[in-house]
């Protein structure tokens, strides 16, 4: 594994980290927090214009090439300001699962929109049974009369709302699983928002009879459980990287926040307890940033990313628990008042903690891989 950063990775970091600190502050966060789209169109369409939709996606299709690392570097500084809009949904979970799986003239027509901004996609993952395994997916896809006829519900789907596309999974067999491409306006289809303790934008999905036909189809018929466990492993990965720059914000806040704060006639920066807690905080943070572009790695090289995946995500969950309780510790009462900026953070790394499996989900299934 390559420790640094190429001079592109580098250079989307720099840039990444200089127009989030200039056009997302978090009092832009807190009023797309408060807004049912979650993202404005002028924001949406800065994101474009710095190119972000197209990295990962391979030149012929409109993008920018590169690989799943480089596209990590920028996802990181999207957590680090807890960048609102369907960036992660439309990029990593619908444009790498085409990309991965889609047919040529799948690619060829939604890919190139997706770079270019115009087509928000999503991926439902999690139904009622809150299993991220393919094998428990209950959403019906019926053959008849040439079309396939979509029934079930889907939770916690991002950026559902905005999105013009959305992938489905749904069985079609008793032993398989299929990926379907649904067009968000199609007849039968419910999209409701869900409250949730963060400031993402999720939605319930309800299908009632939604009709698509085979050109729908993403991968093949019944073979869709490897694509959609590719699927997930991306989005578990994605989710370690934007993570460790949540946690690096709660790190900085309690650092600046310590030095200021005056206790005694002296700053508490100074009081042995309070470094203790800022240094145990900038070890965990420095344990997860590695073993989640460790696992950002693997999935770039091709090398177990399951493995790495998973052990991901168990440490994160644990080292999110621990940096954020040593971060209000450390700031008292006023880390959890409204108007302070870090309980916005921690309010979404709990929700993100339990996203995509806790620590004791991620922890068997690592143990269980051979």
């Amino acid at each position: 594994m390559e420790f640094g950063l190429t001079e592109f990775q580098q250079m989307i970091s720099n840039s990444s980290d200089e127009f989030l600190a200039q056009e997302c502050q978090m009092a832009f966060v807190r009023d797309m927090e408060l807004d049912m789209r979650g993202c404005t169109d002028e924001f949406w369409a800065q994101i474009v214009g710095q190119g972000w939709t197209g990295i990962g996606i391979p030149e012929e299709y409109g993008g920018t090439g590169g690989d799943f690392l480089d596209l990590a570097v920028l996802i990181e500084n999207t957590g680090k300001y807890l960048m609102p809009g369907p960036l992660f949904s439309t990029v990593i979970l619908a444009g790498m699962t085409i990309l991965d799986a889609g047919s040529n003239s799948q690619k060829s027509d939604w890919l190139p929109r997706i770079s270019d901004g115009s087509l928000l996609a999503t991926m439902a993952f999690v139904e009622q049974s809150g299993s991220y395994e393919w094998e428990d997916i209950a959403t019906q896809a019926t053959l008849s009369d040439k079309k396939y006829i979509i029934s079930g519900t889907k939770l916690f789907v991002p950026y559902a709302h905005s999105s013009g596309l959305i992938i489905i999974p749904a069985r079609t067999s008793d032993t398989g699983i299929t990926l379907f491409a649904v067009d968000s306006t199609m007849d039968g289809l419910d999209i409701q928002p869900m409250d949730l303790m963060s400031c993402d934008k999720n939605s319930s999905v309800t299908l009632d009879g939604v009709k698509v036909d085979a050109s729908a189809i993403i991968g093949q018929i019944d073979c869709g459980g490897e694509v959609f466990s590719r699927a997930f492993i991306r989005a578990v990965i994605a989710k370690c990287i934007q993570m460790t720059g949540s946690l690096t914000s709660c790190l900085d806040l309690t650092l600046g926040y310590v030095k200021q704060r005056s206790q005694f006639g002296r700053s508490i920066a100074t009081f042995q307890a309070i470094q203790h807690h800022c240094s145990n905080m900038a070890i965990d943070l420095e344990g997860s940033r590695h073993v989640a572009y460790q696992a950002a790695w693997a999935l770039a090289t091709g090398i177990d990313p399951d493995r790495y995946a998973h052990m991901a995500k168990a440490w994160l969950n644990e080292s999110t628990q621990r940096i954020s309780v040593l971060a209000h510790q450390s700031h008292g009462a006023i880390g959890f008042t409204h108007d302070y900026d870090l309980q916005m953070h921690t309010r979404w790394l709990k929700s993100q903690e339990l996203l995509y499996g806790n620590n004791h989900y991620h922890k068997e299934k690592y143990l269980n891989i051979g």
